[in-house]
């Protein structure tokens, strides 16, 4: 089973303008993405895809492969599918170009569910939320599940509600922005039309949940933390200051 991973990126970010090229430890935040994304032993190959010069030029000085895509798109997945309609993959793995904190085992965990489900056609990872600051940021998708760990649903909104009972005793998830996708469910996906719920909270994957899809969450181990403003930028850097595996690359 042939499987890639595309990393969608561009520079017109409504929160933070040009964020895949702004550094973290003196490297575009993209390049940290992409080396550690490429470790992956699951992947036959890695790509940026980009509708910007800026990008490009940056992701080629580094050494990365670059896919040019339209800059109409207002999803990352749409943007995924245009990029691998002339590649061979049986699995496209997405992951969102603002995950510097990534780690090559997560791309792992993520697609071993095909191996074993034929049916199976995307999945995002995910994990429990330790700190009520991120429950409460609009930036930070929460999502709800059913018990064999199928999305319910997802928003920016904080859910499940604190109506009955504190944080501390609530099990709240967020979604993790690696998400798997076999070939033809992307293409379902991208010619679907975009839905209301989806296009309210801004969540690519609502527009599977909407039309009644299937989104398997598989939890994750690894506490990542997406860079959405310059004030994550600042954070992750923080955290990723005693990373060993920028050594590696």
């Amino acid at each position: 089973m042939k499987t890639i991973a595309v990393i969608p990126a561009r520079m017109g970010s409504t929160r933070f303008p040009g964020k895949p090229i702004a550094k973290i430890l003196g490297r575009p935040m993209i390049e940290h993405i992409y080396k550690r994304v490429a470790m992956s032993k699951s992947l036959d190959a890695t790509y940026i895809a980009t509708c910007d010069e800026e990008i490009r030029e940056v992701a080629e000085g580094f050494g990365a492969s670059v896919i040019m895509t339209s800059d109409t798109h207002q999803r990352a997945s749409d943007r995924v599918a245009e990029a691998v309609t002339s590649l061979d993959a049986d699995l496209i793995v997405m992951v969102q170009g603002d995950e510097p904190m990534t780690h090559p085992d997560m791309i792992d965990t993520a697609v071993a569910p095909f191996k074993s489900d034929p049916r199976l056609g995307c999945v995002n990872l995910v994990r429990q939320i330790d700190q009520e600051a991120d429950y409460l940021d609009p930036n930070t998708i929460k999502v709800v599940m059913n018990h064999n760990l199928d999305a319910l649903y997802m928003s920016r909104r904080p859910i499940p509600t604190l109506a009955k009972s504190g944080f501390a005793d609530t099990a709240a998830y967020k979604q993790v922005c690696i998400i798997p996708f076999r070939r033809n469910t992307l293409f379902e996906y991208t010619n679907l039309p975009p839905t209301p719920l989806e296009q309210l909270e801004s969540i690519d994957m609502l527009r599977l949940l909407e039309h009644g899809l299937q989104v398997k969450m598989v939890p994750t181990e690894f506490n990542t933390q997406a860079v959405d403003t310059e004030a994550d930028l600042q954070r992750v850097a923080r955290l990723m200051e005693s990373d060993p595996l920028i050594s590696r690359y």
